[in-house]
């Protein structure tokens, strides 16, 4: 298991706060979401990073 830091936490937790509120706002607002992975050095991993294009 990977160890987690405050700053690791913090983001994994806004994270998963994110994937629930953001479908949500999606579905009012239209347009396009646009996906990408990037490796996110304070995590040690790859991370999803979502964009919203009109």
């Amino acid at each position: 298991m990977a160890k987690l830091t405050r700053r690791g936490f913090v983001a994994t937790a806004l994270a998963a706060s994110a994937i629930r509120t953001l479908p949500l706002a999606g579905a009012k607002l239209g347009g396009r979401r646009i996906l990408t992975l990037a490796y996110d050095k304070s995590l040690g991993m790859m991370r999803a990073v979502e964009r919203w294009v009109p």
